[in-house]
Order: structure tokens, then sequence, then C-alpha cells
């Protein structure tokens, strides 16, 4: 497997607020995080507002503090990923439990069939048998099912591949050969 190297994170410069309403900031909180933040504030606490009204001193915290959480660990660099933040892999994995793995074939030519699809029991896991909303038999068989259903991808493909070596009189010759068609053209 080939591994790259991103030079690029090192010229990843991003604005800073240093002062915000008079406060000093000091070294400065980024401002796409604290964007990200104002927003998701917004939202959770906009929500909870017209669901149960405003906050008793119980309840201040869940109101402020999962979006806060939200922010400061989602806009932090992804270790599994440099140039994502957290909050793009876990959107990315929600996606993936819940709308699965569509594949792209020929380059998004055609569709991929029903049966290319990852389901969605391969995909959860045994999180998923309990996450179920199904009958009691439908369980039953699902707990005695030791064997995830194959997933299939079309027909395998069958690869003719020899590998073939040339020592420098083959090259040579190759490129005599090729030095015989171009005759005709003028050295520029």
């Amino acid at each position: 497997m080939r591994t790259g190297t991103t030079y690029t994170r090192h010229f990843d410069i991003e604005t800073r607020q240093h002062e915000l309403l008079g406060l000093d900031l000091g070294e400065g909180a980024p401002r796409r995080a604290l964007i990200l933040g104002f927003v998701l504030f917004g939202v959770w606490t906009g929500g909870l507002l017209l669901l149960f009204g405003l906050p008793g001193k119980a309840t201040f915290t869940l109101y402020f503090l999962p979006p806060l959480l939200v922010a400061i660990l989602g806009t932090q660099r992804s270790r599994n990923n440099d140039r994502r933040w957290n909050i793009t892999n876990w959107a990315l994995a929600a996606r993936y439990l819940t709308l699965g793995h569509r594949p792209i074939v020929c380059g998004g030519r055609r569709a991929a069939a029903r049966s290319e699809w990852i389901p969605r029991r391969a995909r959860w896991g045994s999180k998923g048998d309990g996450l179920r909303r199904e009958s009691v038999r439908r369980r039953r068989e699902y707990a005695m099912d030791t064997e995830l259903p194959a997933v299939t991808a079309g027909a395998p493909i069958a690869l003719d591949a020899r590998p073939r070596l040339y020592g420098p009189d083959a090259v040579y010759a190759a490129v005599q050969r090729g030095g015989r068609k171009n005759t005709g053209r003028t050295a520029r």
C-alpha cells in the first residue's frame, strides 16, 4: 500500500478573533470554530427554548454545555485524518450508519444495484440488534444467525496479468522501431 505525505498542513493559516465584545481573548480563538459554536448554540438553545421555555437552575447546564462541548471537541483536528475536524468525522460516521454506503460504479455512469449496497446489518454489527424494531421471531432468527449475509458486488473479475521483464536489448530494439516511425518529423 502506498503512503502519501501532505506538506500543505504546514501552510494552513486560520484567522483568529482576538477580541470579542470588548473582551480580550488572548492569542485568539479560530473564527471558524467561533462561528460553528454560535450556530450550534443558537440552534440548540432556540430549540430547547421553543420546547421547554426558559431554563431553570437545574437545566441551565443542559442548555449551555452540549453545544459548547461539540464546538470545542468538534473543531479539534482529527487523529485519523489531519486535514479534517472531528465534527466532520462524526457527521460522516452518522451518515454511514444511517444511509449506508452506495458505491459509485464506473464513475457514476450507472446507479449501484441494491445488492451492491452494504446492508445495515453489516454496518451496525452487534450494535444494531438492540436498535431493531422487529417481531420477536425475527429477533430470535437474528440471534441464532452467526454469519452475516455475504455482500455481493457483482460477478468477480478475472485478471490475466502476466509480468514481463524486458532486458536492455529489447528496450533498444523498441527504441529503434519507434525511431523509424518518427523519421519524417523535423527537429524543433
